[in-house]
């Protein structure tokens, strides 16, 4: 039984990996302006107003979820976008011909995208601490969920990647999906704060399991039950796999 084809992983891996580099602007600099700004403006017009949340400073209570706001879009985006321009371009073919198998295809595509989500999410904890004073109660458990929830979705990426047949696509999940479910799954706000019909409401959210699973991590303190929210982030990640395996073994978009 021939082991794992490392050497053809790492190239690809680094291949993915230095395309962040090469568009450091786009795939580095744009994410974390644009948390910088959210912390600019909602911590001060919101958090002047009000200070706390469950005991928690306001800027220190959004982080959590600012940083999945940008992990979730980026990952999913770098991930997809990574898969998708071989198919665009036809060398697609020499990936599939070439001795590396679907083990080797993930660890260097999924890899990479979610070795550029934790460099992401170091410089936006980095950045915050510029605007916010704060500190993380269970750190190696928001390393591990981080890390979780950034495979999760580089293997989502990656399904979306293949489901795509135009850049149109590749721009809809992240768009019009992930991003407004954020914006919705407690970023800013506890949902114990909601009134209700909505407060039940928002628990049919999963971004809003994501949120609360990190923001324990963070503060200790959770809308959710965080087994539920650890739960949901092993499921989808199973899911994600379960579906590119199909991918590969039926050849579905890939070889057509």
């Amino acid at each position: 039984m021939s082991g794992l084809n490392l050497r053809g992983a790492y190239a690809i891996f680094s291949f993915e990996l230095g395309r962040a580099f090469r568009t450091f602007f786009q795939s580095i600099f744009a994410p974390v302006m644009t948390t910088s700004l959210y912390f600019i403006v909602f911590g001060a017009a919101i958090g002047g107003r009000m200070s706390h949340v469950g005991g928690v400073a306001y800027g220190a209570f959004i982080i959590p979820g600012l940083l999945l706001l940008t992990l979730l879009g980026e990952t999913t985006s770098n991930a997809s976008f990574g898969i998708y321009m071989p198919r665009f371009t036809g060398t697609i073919y020499e990936l599939l011909s070439a001795p590396v198998g679907v083990a080797e295809t993930l660890l260097g595509f999924v890899g990479a995208a979610a070795v550029k989500s934790l460099i992401l999410a170091a410089i936006i904890l980095i950045t915050a601490s510029f605007f916010v004073d704060y500190h993380i109660a269970h750190p190696f458990l928001a390393l591990g969920y981080i890390v979780l929830v950034a495979a999760a979705f580089a293997l989502f990426g990656f399904a979306l990647g293949v489901w795509a047949d135009g850049f149109e696509k590749l721009g809809i999940v992240p768009m019009l999906i992930l991003q407004p479910l954020t914006f919705l799954g407690g970023t800013f706000y506890s949902i114990s704060m909601l009134p209700e019909p909505w407060r039940s409401v928002a628990l049919f959210n999963p971004i809003v399991y994501l949120v609360n699973g990190l923001r324990w991590t963070f503060t200790g303190q959770s809308d959710v039950n965080i087994w539920i929210s650890f739960g949901l982030t092993v499921g989808f990640l199973t899911i994600c796999a379960s579906v590119i395996a199909w991918m590969f073994k039926t050849g579905w978009r890939l070889r057509s």
